[in-house]
């Protein structure tokens, strides 16, 4: 039987619009996910540029292959499609979401050991605002996450404040000046953990990962949701 979340999580994160799991996805789950994602990947030795499936970096060629990013992997693998409603997550997002369960979108971020970059501090409700904030994303590590290969750092409690602005000269950047949110940024905590670990941000929850400067992966599946009640 698949855990749920306890009173105590389910408070620590109405709290800190955050939780972290560790050993939440077990191993041999846990094999089956890598391998699809590395036979998603091996798509990158045929490819001189961007696909729809996979983002790639500007120095990416077939021979030494620099993916940033699988996109939407749900929408390319049978495996992945079914993967969204893993009943390990549903069962631990149920109480969150009383109302029902609904994917919103899905992608693997991929930060290669010593080059993987980081990601702007951003709240994803700003990219996609929603009736009401019944909205979450979930991500489990594939690589043992530390302090040096970017693990996702979150401003405890954002979520319950204000939604900065994410433009740049008028047009939406996707990020905000780090020098309007220095009082969070002071207060951020990186979500570490081994691979298997299972974490949970609230779309609101103001947060961002710093450059890979290790010689080890960072592979950070992600899967966002949103309550059925919300649109």
């Amino acid at each position: 039987m698949n855990r749920t979340l306890s009173q105590e999580e389910l408070q620590r994160y109405d709290r800190d619009g955050y939780l972290v799991i560790h050993d939440a996805v077990p191993p041999a789950r846990l094999r089956e996910v890598i391998a699809e994602t590395e036979r998603m990947l091996d798509v990158a030795y045929t490819i001189t540029s961007g696909t729809p499936m996979l983002d790639v970096d500007p120095a990416h060629t077939p021979q030494r292959p620099r993916v940033r990013r699988i996109k939407s992997q749900h929408e390319h693998s049978d495996f992945f499609h079914a993967f969204a409603a893993e009943p390990l997550i549903m069962d631990l997002l149920d109480p969150l979401m009383p109302s029902g369960i609904r994917l919103h979108n899905s992608k693997i971020n991929m930060k290669s050991a010593g080059v993987g970059e980081s990601v702007e501090w951003h709240q994803d409700w700003a990219f996609y605002p929603h009736s009401n904030d019944d909205v979450l994303a979930i991500g489990i590590y594939l690589d043992d996450c530390t302090l040096d290969n970017g693990p996702m750092l979150v401003s405890p409690g954002s979520h319950k404040g204000p939604v900065f602005d994410h433009h740049q000269n008028g047009y939406f950047c996707g990020a905000t000046d780090p020098a309007n949110v220095q009082a969070e940024i002071a207060k951020a905590v990186p979500l570490t953990g081994p691979a298997g670990t299972l974490t949970i941000h609230h779309a609101r929850l103001l947060h961002g990962s710093a450059h890979n400067r290790s010689a080890l992966p960072r592979r950070f599946l992600l899967q966002a949701y949103a309550a059925v009640d919300a649109w």
